[in-house]
Formats: structure tokens, C-alpha cells, sequence
């Protein structure tokens, strides 16, 4: 094997956002053969999420306050190629930085729309008074603890502008590809770990005292846009009193959006708490299908939901919608119904659980699918390629 460049990976936030992208896209390249590592910097609160896989080689970045932490980690980076993950002033802001103290290259991915989350995000303008001396006073303090914040708007915005002084550019959807350009580089997964022959579904609802239940699995971040109180208004329809709803994580929800559906359906969500990766494929393995009812917003448009693969990998039937790249990554072996339709839900549950031999079969061919164009062997070429072309 030629000698490969080494990689350093850069996360935006050890905490929050980007560490599964990080984690995918280490793992295609050290299957490539090249010495990768990721680093980064708790910048929100709470522990190392996900943690990564153990086969990877993590270097966190601590210091008295955040814009220290990446002054830190700016001077820690060593590779012979930089991969930004996200265009975050504490990833792509800092590899830039970097080269231009070194001249080593840097590769953006590109795996959200974040200016429209920001837009998604941005309060309505108001008419109102003129303020106050001391709502003034108060602004300006927002102000300085906003900049405080390396992932402000203030920054996102002006790091955006930046895009294209990238040295090449990775994005995971077609969307991001017609804003961005690039090359396209699908979310992988390690089938090797997802794999569904080391896994008894009985065994694994037993573990986790899903076993009286037909189990409906959301294994993610919950927000608006995934579509899950479309789900929910599904089983309302179908009331089949056997069915939960198990959402696995759902930590960062925000705005307290999960306690609210919680307490809505109550009567149909069970939640167990966020795992390792390693652990993964055995929650994984307790569904009898997986939910993915993303909404038609700008920013479903632009994602690829991890969650599709976890599931096509670990052979599981997948209800889902015609959202962005959905249809491309699933092709023929989900139930895909319209967005934003309970009753087309219902009925592709129905339909699910009616036949569970179809589902079955169609549980196989979404993993012989995600084995031929999703798994880290299919896509390592790719971003392999990359980095050795740039790391030359």
C-alpha cells in the first residue's frame, strides 16, 4: 500500500453537533489506510456525544474559556490534510487559520443548511418604542455574550462566506451540492458493526423491557422537522394498544419540544437514554421497524438522516417520507409516504405490520443495499481519493 497522508479531523463541538459525520467519515478514511485523528473542544455543556467508536483516536482540547480552547487546538492540529467538519469558525474557522500559519490544505464537509437553521431560528422584527437606556444597556450585554459564543450567528454567518476558499469540499446531499458545489460523500456506516446476524431481536427488547411491545424506533435528535407528532397522530389513527414509540436520546431537543410531545402521547412514547456507539446496533436491533417521518422544510431538505442507515443496515423495515434525498437513499426497500400525512402513515404502518414476511424481505434488501452503496468499503474510494489527491 502507497503511504497515505495522515488526517486531522476537525469537530466543531465535542458535545454538540457534527460528531457522528466525524466519526463516519474517520472511519472511511482509516479503512482507506490512512493515520486519522480527530480533534476538538467541549464548547457546550455535557459530556463527549456520541462517544466515539474505539477503534478511533480522540484528542479533546480543554483551556479556561472557549476562544482559548481553540486557540489551543488551532496550535494541536497535525496532518498532512485538515477535514473541517461543519462551516463552524471552531472547525473551518480554525483550519483556515491553521493553514495559513502552515500552508497545510483543508477539506470543508458540509453536512447541514446552517443558514437555514439560522433563518429557521431568527426572531420575527417587532415594531416597538424606542428603548430605554437600560434595555440598551441590556443589549449590549447580549451582544458581548453572543461574540462570547463561537457558534453565534455572528459568526456562522461571515464563516459562510468563507466556503469557498476551502481547498476541496465534501457534502452528504444533493441540496448542499447544488449550494455549495463539491463532492458528493454520502453518510457510511461500518457494517461490520451493524450487522444483524450478531443480534437476537427477542433478546434485545428483553434488555431493554421493550418485550410486551411493537416496537417503533426513533433513534435521534428529536426537533420539528423530524416529523415525529406525525407519527404520533399515526397511532391515534391506528390505535393498536401494543405499539410505542421508543425514542432513544432525544437529550438535546431543546426548548423542552420532547418533554411537550412526552406529555401529549404519553400514552405512546417510551424514551430510553442516548447509548455509546458501540451499543448501538443491539438498541437498533430491539425495533421491528424504524420511523424517519421527516417534515418538507429547508432544513430536512438539505440532511441525510443517519438514522436511515443505522436501520438499512441493521435489515430493519423502515417507514419513511419523500423528503430530499430519502427516496434516492432507501430506493425501493422503505415505505415512503407524502410528508406531513398521519393518515398516509397509518396506513403504510398498517400495511407494515400486516405483512411482517414483505417487511422482513424488505429489512434484507435495505441492508444489501447499504452494504453495495453506504458502507465504509464503498465509500472510502471516494474520499480517500480526496485527501491523498490535496495531501500530495
Amino acid at each position: 500500500m502507497a503511504n497515505r497522508c495522515k488526517v486531522a479531523i476537525i469537530a466543531p463541538d465535542l458535545a454538540a453537533g457534527g460528531m457522528t459525520r466525524a466519526y463516519a467519515l474517520a472511519q472511511a478514511l482509516q479503512h482507506a489506510g490512512h493515520p486519522v485523528t480527530i480533534f476538538g473542544a467541549r464548547l457546550s455543556s455535557g459530556p463527549i456525544y456520541p462517544l466515539a467508536p474505539a477503534a478511533l483516536t480522540l484528542v479533546e482540547i480543554t483551556g479556561r474559556c472557549r476562544f482559548v480552547r481553540l486557540l489551543k487546538l488551532m496550535l494541536a492540529l497535525d496532518g498532512d490534510v485538515l477535514y473541517a467538519i461543519k462551516p463552524r469558525l471552531s472547525s473551518f474557522g480554525v483550519a483556515l487559520l491553521k493553514r495559513r500559519l502552515s500552508g497545510v490544505p483543508v477539506v470543508l464537509d458540509i453536512d447541514d443548511w446552517e443558514m437555514a437553521e439560522l433563518d429557521a431560528t431568527a426572531p420575527k422584527a417587532s415594531r416597538s418604542t424606542r428603548p430605554s437606556t437600560v434595555q440598551r444597556l441590556r443589549g449590549c450585554v447580549r451582544a458581548v455574550r453572543r461574540l462570547l459564543n463561537p457558534a453565534d450567528k455572528f459568526y456562522l454567518r461571515r464563516i459562510d462566506r468563507l466556503i469557498r476558499r476551502a481547498d476541496a469540499v465534501t457534502v452528504n446531499t444533493r441540496l448542499l451540492q447544488t449550494l455549495y458545489g463539491g463532492i458528493y460523500v454520502p453518510h457510511c456506516k461500518d457494517t461490520a458493526h451493524f450487522d444483524p446476524q450478531k443480534y437476537r431481536p427477542e433478546d434485545c427488547r428483553r434488555r431493554y423491557g421493550l418485550a410486551d411491545y411493537t416496537v417503533l424506533m426513533f433513534p435521534g435528535t428529536v426537533r420539528p422537522h423530524k416529523g415525529l407528532e406525525d407519527i404520533l397522530a399515526a397511532l391515534d389513527l391506528l390505535q393498536q394498544p401494543d405499539i410505542r414509540l421508543v425514542i432513544v436520546g432525544g437529550r438535546r431537543s431543546g426548548n423542552g419540544y420532547l418533554e411537550q410531545l412526552s406529555e401529549r402521547w404519553a400514552r405512546w412514547i417510551v424514551r430510553l437514554p442516548g447509548v455509546p456507539h458501540e451499543q448501538m446496533p443491539g438498541v437498533l436491533a430491539a425495533a421491528h421497524a424504524v420511523v424517519v417521518p421527516q417534515r418538507n422544510t429547508r432544513i430536512a431538505r438539505a440532511q441525510f438522516p443517519i438514522k436511515l442507515t443505522d436501520a438499512m443496515a441493521m435489515a430493519k423495515p423502515i417507514v419513511t417520507t419523500h423528503v430530499g434525498d430519502i427516496p434516492e437513499i432507501v430506493g425501493d426497500c422503505a415505505y415512503v409516504v407524502q410528508p406531513s400525512s398521519p393518515l398516509q402513515l397509518a396506513a403504510a404502518l398498517r400495511e407494515l405490520l400486516g405483512d411482517p414476511r414483505v417487511a422482513a424481505n424488505r429489512g434484507r434488501q435495505a441492508r444489501e443495499r447499504v452494504v453495495a452503496s453506504y458502507s465504509l468499503g464503498s465509500v472510502c474510494p471516494v474520499v480517500s481519493g480526496l485527501v491523498q489527491q490535496i495531501g500530495a
